[in-house]
């Protein structure tokens, strides 16, 4: 639907964002100037104790220090009622007493139509239940109380039966008078191909609504009662309603409970109903399928964490595991999944049945994230006594994680599993390593912490690398500063840009939370004191972004090359000081592979650097060095090169 000009406007200058906002959160009144606008709070969208949350009610923005939300008065409302856009203008538009405008005729057309079929839908769930209540359902009836269904909770999620019989719910509609495309287009009825009249889409089965997050019905989803039958569940076919990848059973309640309690994802309807029941209202499950991509951001919409809860069989756990490879290039910083492993051979009905909610709740709690997930597909069950098995995983573990396209969340998987993957090899270490001693020095002391002159070469590269990236990040933000229009563009990050200085700290946060955008505006908010700073190393006042106020596009340029180069730079010193702490165990093919990208990572950090010419290669891959870079990898690498003599061995 599109909105008039202007609409938008009057809806704003209706509204007071401080209001909406005061709806939700408590003011810090020590910290809030409520006449200049200017209110503050802990954030509502993480746990938190400090105002970091700060609203402009004059601009009519918010903007955290802590998790870095940000936005107006219409994401505002989509993120804490978890709606879309237009619902949110909808319910801001009621609050403020404006009409809503007329849609266009086509889009009239097409919401009547779907009205029409949600209608036929709603008389399709009246006659399932009243089906439920016949003699003929006794058998349906008898399996839902052995599943401890009583008829409260029967009226509660409207469960019906579809009764046996080829045109028992067609019949019914149609002497009601409901058109029979209509029948047809909401998947009811499939048309007969030898000429007879449509038959039902669902026969002698138990019957359960599937509502979308407005609360109307748009499929049905149908237990067999015949065990013989070839589909146990059912669902509707796709319709103009129903799309089975972008629906969840229970999706309305669900959104409404979520927040403070977790989003719990079930495999079935029964375990859904059987969660809420027992006091997990925040339930949902995909239909019959496997958790699609439109799902994961459905579920995201409602819990920056929600957790997976399937079956403990092998194909609840196959599941799961297919779940790791659809979310990894999905995850962002704050969007994330967990999973709740089922005891095997049972799903969460049997547990809260045997055990009762408690049990439950304690498996929630001990849900685990992602990465040690996808840790436990790559090695449970697998033996890795050879460098060969152990570089396969490391390739395994390497091609899972390059999934991911968040560069801070890479780094982030990259630790834990070097975490890991150092738990796992040590203790085989421990059994099997022996230490290294010069000929002859059995039983005297080896000391390998005395200082010498490649320790303090090392310690003198850190120092000249940490200037570097120092300098790198002050190029970065002076050339924002100096090119404001640009910010919009690297604001992503900007807000992954990990910085050294403090000055450089609130120059950075200051981009991103001016709201005009300007350089003034930026030096109001973070003050002169650390733009004078930022400004007054001299590589950063020739840097051509800085240098050249009128050159946009060489800004972008000199942002992105430095942005590039600094995180290569990290990257790789982040995988040698990984490769320096496993050294003290035996070197594996892993471990080669690790050194190896280090060095091609940081050669291409400095591929671009301009002013010296003189270079060094590295091998075939042809990436190149230039002399302050050689020496300080040099440097870095002399500590932990166990190429030579045997040294990998020493400890």
């Amino acid at each position: 639907m599109s909105l008039p000009p202007g609409f938008l406007d009057e809806l704003k200058s209706r509204t007071s964002l401080a209001q909406v906002v005061g709806r939700k959160v408590t003011w810090d009144q020590r910290k809030s100037n409520q006449g200049k606008g200017d209110l503050w709070s802990p954030c509502p969208f993480h746990q938190e104790k400090t105002a970091s949350f700060h609203v402009d009610d004059r601009k009519g923005f918010y903007y955290c220090f802590g998790c870095h939300a940000k936005g107006d008065l219409f994401s505002f409302v989509r993120e804490t009622e978890n709606v879309g856009f237009m619902e949110a203008v909808e319910i801001l538009a009621r609050e403020a007493g404006m009409q809503m405008p007329a849609r266009d005729p086509k889009a009239q057309e097409k919401a009547d139509r779907r009205t029409q079929l949600a209608e036929v839908m709603e008389q399709a769930v009246s006659f399932f239940r009243l089906q439920l209540k016949t003699g003929g359902a006794a058998r349906a009836r008898d399996y839902l109380a052995g599943r401890g269904l009583e008829q409260s909770v029967l009226d509660r999620w409207e469960i019906g039966f579809a009764p046996p019989g080829w045109q028992n719910l067609w019949d019914h509609l149609a002497g009601k008078g409901v058109d029979e495309e209509l029948i047809l287009a909401a998947g009811l009825a499939k048309a007969s191909t030898k000429g007879k009249k449509p038959y039902d889409t669902f026969r002698d089965r138990i019957m359960f609504p599937i509502r979308d997050a407005r609360g109307r019905a748009i499929a049905f989803g149908g237990r067999a009662m015949d065990p013989d039958d070839s589909a146990k569940y059912l669902n509707s076919p796709e319709t103009e309603l129903f799309d089975k990848g972008r629906s969840l059973y229970n999706h309305g309640p669900a959104r409404e409970a979520s927040g403070a309690r977790p989003l719990i994802v079930a495999e079935g309807y029964m375990d859904v109903i059987a969660l809420s029941e027992a006091g997990f209202p925040a339930t949902v499950a995909p239909l019959g399928t496997a958790v699609t991509e439109d799902q994961l951001q459905l579920l995201w919409r409602m819990h920056d964490e929600p957790i997976i809860a399937l079956d403990g069989d092998k194909a609840g756990l196959r599941a799961a595991m297919r779940v790791i490879d659809l979310a990894l290039p999905l995850l962002e910083a704050g969007k994330a999944l967990r999973f709740c492993l089922m005891p095997e051979g049972q799903d969460p009905d049997d547990l809260i049945k045997a055990q009762g909610p408690g049990a439950m709740q304690k498996l929630i709690d001990q849900s685990i994230p992602l990465v040690q997930l996808l840790w436990r597909r790559e090695t449970e069950g697998k033996n890795f006594d050879s460098p060969e098995r152990k570089a396969a995983l490391d390739r395994e573990l390497r091609d899972a994680i390059m999934k991911l396209r968040d560069p801070s969340l890479r780094r982030h998987y990259g630790e834990e599993v070097n975490r890991l993957r150092r738990t796992l090899f040590d203790g085989a270490r421990t059994q099997q390593k022996t230490k290294w001693q010069p000929r002859g020095a059995r039983g005297a002391r080896f000391d390998v912490a005395k200082p010498t002159v490649e320790t303090k070469a090392s310690s003198l590269a850190a120092t000249n690398a940490a200037f570097d990236e120092q300098l790198k990040e002050a190029v970065i933000l002076a050339t924002l500063v100096t090119h404001p229009n640009l910010i919009e563009d690297f604001e992503a990050d900007l807000e992954r840009l990990e910085t050294t200085q403090a000055a450089h700290e609130t120059v950075r946060r200051a981009l991103i939370g001016a709201q005009t955008r300007s350089r003034d505006e930026i030096e109001r908010v973070c003050g002169a004191d650390a733009l004078e700073k930022l400004f007054q190393p001299r590589h950063v006042r020739i840097s051509p972004g800085v240098r050249n106020v009128e050159d946009a596009e060489m800004a972008a340029m000199s942002v992105a090359e430095e942005l590039a180069k600094l995180a290569a730079r990290r990257g790789a010193r982040s995988e040698i000081e990984d490769a320096a702490r496993d050294i003290h165990g035996l070197a594996d093919e892993g471990l080669t592979w690790r050194l190896r990208q280090a060095s091609e990572g940081l050669a291409e950090a400095g591929k671009a650097r301009q002013g010296d010419k003189t270079e060094y290669d590295l091998g075939a891959n042809g990436a190149r060095m230039n002399r302050d870079e050689k020496r300080d990898f040099e440097a870095l690498i002399e500590r932990i090169d166990y190429s030579k003599g045997g040294r990998g061995e020493r400890s």
